[in-house]
């Protein structure tokens, strides 16, 4: 590792330690003795270009560049995959360093951040600049002046209270009767991101981490609010960080792609043996609805328009739901490994409160071999898509079901060994992090234990 990344010569988990992991501390290194920088996303809040959206989950772009310069730290150049690209962290820092990059995002509104981000150096400044200007010229007559909307809110989104309140709806109908004539399809791009990342923060709603009723976690209704000086400090941060990735772009152009389907599914948009690095993290199990959270985004700017669409995203969603398997059939697991921890494990959720029906352990272990199902199918895509000497940095985090710690870096190494690469290393940067539906409900029983810990961890594997 380089001295960048380093914080303690006290770095790797040994192996041998793994199958303590989660109840012992002692084998769980701090964010002071690993070999990466902090993962968390939070930091990015502040990051030029990565700040322009909020993200319920990812990884700091400290983090992705760490990795970065270790790795091609004796190579100019390469390829970076991300196959789970959020809203391009990874995709972003790959671009500034100078290497091309590709993502997969199944997620259509994630995707759109990622290539508004991808593309934004191409913007015209003074174009962009002129934009603002006009957004808050026609506001200020629009809404002081008895104009009435052509845009309507969308039909198929539905809530249970009103997602926004008449006041702020009419602002909100207003700005977008303004996007929507916006000539320039990039210009216009960035104003429905600047929408879409602050849309929820005058809403009903909140997220808490999900989203539900302000009024469900103890906060009042929003009457009214500026909302045109929420998007336009948005639209200013923008063309700032515009002129900033101007700046900061290698002179060398770099190719970069994003993918709006899942990486899970064979298909000719990556050759094989093509990737030199992959910095990814993906949906963990944790049961959080990232599809439905995004419901707003992708009703409002008019990407779904039926109610059937967020369905058939889920359907190819990593892991599922476990509101979507726990009435089938047992589900269980396509492949086989040596060590049969993970089956005993399953079998043991599976046979955990019967008697509560749908509620109890059956569901919850469909959920959890559906999830190490799809961990099974994106390990042999690694292999297929890395070259020889070629790495994947996976950020995961463990989960406890029913009480039942479930170690899922240690069964996510272990899969990928099985589908034929080299698990290199698991280290843990983070002892702890925020709680989830699973965690902070009944699904977590007592027998869980104080030991029982949420813990984040990066899993390393290498092809041969």
């Amino acid at each position: 590792m380089t001295q960048a990344m380093l914080k303690s010569p006290k770095q790797k988990t040994d192996r041998n330690q793994l199958e303590l992991l989660p109840s012992s501390k002692e084998t769980l290194p701090s964010n002071g003795h690993s070999a990466f920088n902090d993962p968390a996303f939070a930091s990015n809040k502040t990051v030029p270009i990565h700040r322009w959206v909020p993200w319920i989950a990812g990884f700091s772009s400290d983090f992705v560049q760490g990795v970065m310069r270790d790795f091609f730290a004796h190579k100019k150049k390469g390829v970076v995959l991300d196959p789970f690209a959020g809203v391009g962290t990874t995709l972003i820092e790959a671009v500034l360093s100078g290497h091309n990059a590709l993502g997969f995002e199944i997620n259509p509104y994630a995707a759109l951040a990622c290539k508004v981000k991808l593309e934004s150096h191409q913007v015209d400044l003074d174009e962009f600049a002129h934009a603002i200007k006009a957004f808050d010229s026609f506001y200020k007559h629009c809404v002081g002046n008895g104009y009435i909307p052509k845009t309507k809110p969308p039909e198929k989104f539905r809530t249970q209270v009103e997602f926004y309140s008449p006041r702020v709806l009419r602002k909100v109908l207003v700005i977008n009767d303004f996007i929507a004539d916006i000539k320039s399809e990039s210009i216009r791009d960035l104003f429905r991101i600047a929408f879409a990342a602050t849309m929820v923060q005058y809403s009903n709603y909140s997220y808490e981490p999900s989203l539900g009723k302000r009024v469900s976690s103890g906060k009042a209704e929003i009457e009214d609010y500026p909302v045109e000086t929420a998007i336009e400090a948005k639209l200013i941060n923008m063309l700032e960080d515009i002129k900033w990735i101007k700046e900061k772009l290698p002179s060398k152009a770099v190719k970069f792609k994003i993918y709006s389907n899942s990486f899970l599914k064979r298909n000719e948009s990556v050759k094989a043996e093509s990737v030199d690095l992959i910095i990814t993290s993906p949906p963990y199990l944790n049961n959080y609805h990232y599809s439905r959270n995004t419901r707003p985004q992708l009703y409002w700017l008019d990407i779904f328009k039926e109610r059937n669409d967020l369905r058939i995203m889920e359907e190819y969603s990593f892991g599922k739901f476990w509101q979507t398997v726990r009435d089938q059939e047992a589900i269980d697991l396509e492949f086989k490994l040596k060590d049969r921890s993970l089956e005993r494990t399953l079998n043991q959720l599976r046979h955990t409160n019967t008697e509560k029906g749908v509620y109890g352990g059956h569901g919850w272990a469909n959920y959890a071999a559906t999830y190490f199902n799809d961990c099974h199918k994106f390990a042999l895509r690694i292999k297929s898509v890395l070259r020889r000497g070629g790495k994947a940095f996976v950020v995961l985090g463990n989960s406890i079901i029913q009480g039942i710690p479930i170690a899922t870096d240690k069964y996510f190494g272990e899969i990928c060994e099985n589908a034929g690469l080299k698990l290199d290393q698991i280290d843990i940067p983070r002892l702890t992090r925020n709680g989830n539906s699973i965690i902070n409900s009944s699904v977590r029983s007592a027998n869980a234990g104080k030991s029982a810990r949420l813990y984040e961890a990066i899993v390393v594997v290498s092809k041969r």
